[in-house]
């Protein structure tokens, strides 16, 4: 680092973070539309005529919050060190084995969630019970890779992303009701 360097303060470049944060999803074979599926599955009971395509852009619209960014960033490296067994002991063995009393993993998870309110809880905690799709095969322990919080980060934009759909759609209905869009929400 020349000497010049030092007198420059820091300052994130936040669209290397989430051209980042796509890579490493990417890297790690996460796929948006697999997180869409998530999506839909959570969404579509209540929402019969919701698309795929609706459902890629609140996905899309998630990770575009910095919020989210640090959280997939944080959990896949901390993923990618365990699986290269680069972390301290206790550490490496719980996040190697996936140690169900380890739960840093959800609170990880719940930064996320909480981007789009209370009603993301209750999304997570129900995609992450029944872990369909993508989730089921982060989970399987055969494939030699390290998923301790990719599950749990896959489950929770799912989550947020279906929370942000449950609160356009009731906008949507209030426009319908009383021809105003006061007061909605921006992103």
């Amino acid at each position: 680092m020349a000497e010049n360097d030092l007198n420059i303060p820091y300052s994130l470049n936040s669209k290397k973070v989430a051209e980042a944060t796509r890579s490493l999803l990417h890297k790690r074979g996460i796929k948006l539309e697999e997180i869409a599926e998530l999506v839909m599955i959570l969404q579509k009971k209540y929402y019969p005529s919701l698309t795929m395509e609706e459902c890629i852009e609140n996905v899309d619209a998630v990770l575009s919050k910095r919020e989210v960014q640090n959280a997939v960033l944080t959990g896949i490296q901390l993923d990618i060190l365990a699986e290269e067994g680069k972390l301290f002991s206790p550490l490496q063995e719980m996040l190697a084995n996936d140690e169900g009393l380890y739960g840093v993993d959800e609170i990880l998870a719940f930064s996320i969630v909480n981007v789009y309110g209370s009603i993301g809880f209750t999304n997570y905690g129900y995609i992450d019970k029944l872990k369909p799709g993508i989730l089921e095969q982060l989970n399987d322990k055969t494939s030699g890779r390290v998923h301790t919080f990719l599950d749990d980060i896959v489950g929770a934009i799912a989550a947020a992303a279906s929370s942000r759909i449950a609160h356009r759609k009731q906008a949507d209905r209030e426009i319908e009701l009383y021809g105003t869009t006061e007061e909605l929400p921006k992103d």
